[in-house]
């Protein structure tokens, strides 16, 4: 039987990446690419385009090794050759959802009045909620940019772990979070994976089978 998976470049790296168990501490990836994949992770979409979250790269070693302390001591954490954070929001507020007013209607050239009207519409649902209410909305939305952030990584050749095997607290803790107004989301190592002692490293990818995943409804 003829092979009919579909295929394209953009396919043949999401076949190679993995989720990384050990890196190659000695290798370090280059900064065209790191800022390859923080751009695309710029450019993610998010709901009403708040990007209601921040991307905090973490090159000081001793800040990695407490956060990898949170995070039940994984490797990977201080091995790979960078450390991405993805930070939510704590809460939506007037002064945040202002300044993507001005943001939008500067961009746009739009008469700032009329961009006003559909985000004043916003803060009417979002600034009665819960905190935690609009921190989980906003935490949604850094996912988004998370899993860009891991296609960005597979085309750019560089390995990813996506971990939410962490304290939050402890990582908010060590990252003086909450002076910023965020909350932690998830992390990402990023680097090359070595060459030996990763057991996940060339088996299978397990995924579901299309007709186990998708639902055509006609």
């Amino acid at each position: 039987m003829l092979d009919k998976s579909p295929t394209s470049p953009l396919l043949e790296k999401l076949h190679w990446r993995y989720a990384t168990k050990k890196y190659d501490a000695a290798q370090t990836v280059p900064e065209a690419k790191i800022e390859a994949i923080l751009e695309a992770t710029r450019l993610a979409p998010t709901s009403s385009g708040l990007q209601p979250f921040q991307v905090l790269v973490v090159r000081n070693t001793d800040l990695r090794a407490k956060i990898q302390a949170a995070a039940f001591g994984q490797a990977q954490i201080v091995e790979a050759s960078h450390l991405l954070v993805f930070a939510a929001w704590d809460n939506y507020t007037d002064a945040r959802i202002d300044e993507v007013v001005a943001r939008t209607a500067a961009d746009r050239g739009a008469p700032i009045e009329t961009v006003a009207e559909y985000y004043n519409m916003l803060k009417g649902m979002y600034l009665p909620r819960s905190a935690d209410v609009n921190y989980e909305h906003a935490a949604r939305q850094a996912y988004i940019a998370f899993g860009v952030a891991l296609t960005a990584a597979a085309f750019e050749e560089v390995d990813a772990t996506p971990m939410e095997g962490f304290d939050p607290a402890q990582v908010d803790e060590i990252l003086g979070l909450k002076a910023l107004g965020l909350r932690s989301v998830t992390l990402l190592p990023i680097g090359y994976r070595a060459a030996e002692g990763d057991w996940l490293n060339g088996l299978p990818k397990v995924r579901k089978a299309r007709e186990d995943l998708v639902r055509e409804i006609v």
